[in-house]
């Protein structure tokens, strides 16, 4: 009955993912003033998760590997194409600000899914 309990991978997959996010953010942000840097995010978790039940097949990561599948992985980065600075830099820290404040969100309403979870499967096994 409690074996295969999807919620908690739906609530570790989304932490995971902000998780991740959170990193690309915090690189783009390192390199704010690098000349020609173009920033890169992830795609949203929503988007990723709609498109789990597709089958994906396995990418390759080098010529001759596999069968030269070129599929992007789940969460893969991608790079913006704006350019804002005159340097050639895209980044804006005011929108990597408002994406890590996402972030965030995502990760605390990932924790509380979890949290709520763990109290309704201990209700139900008689431990409050």
């Amino acid at each position: 009955m409690f074996s295969d309990l999807n919620v908690f991978k739906t609530a570790y997959a989304m932490a995971t993912h902000a998780g991740q996010r959170q990193a690309v953010i915090s690189r783009n942000m390192a390199n704010a003033d690098t000349p020609g840097y173009k920033p890169r995010d992830i795609e949203a978790f929503q988007t990723t998760f709609e498109n789990t039940g597709q089958e994906v097949a396995m990418t390759a990561t080098r010529a001759g590997h596999l069968h030269r599948d070129t599929h992007q992985q789940a969460w893969a980065v991608y790079t913006a194409t704006e350019t804002g600075d005159p340097n050639g830099n895209g980044v804006s820290l005011e929108e990597e600000m408002l994406k890590a404040v996402e972030v965030k969100r995502q990760h605390d309403r990932a924790l509380a899914i979890y949290k709520s979870s763990i109290g309704v499967l201990r209700t139900s096994l008689g431990r409050a």
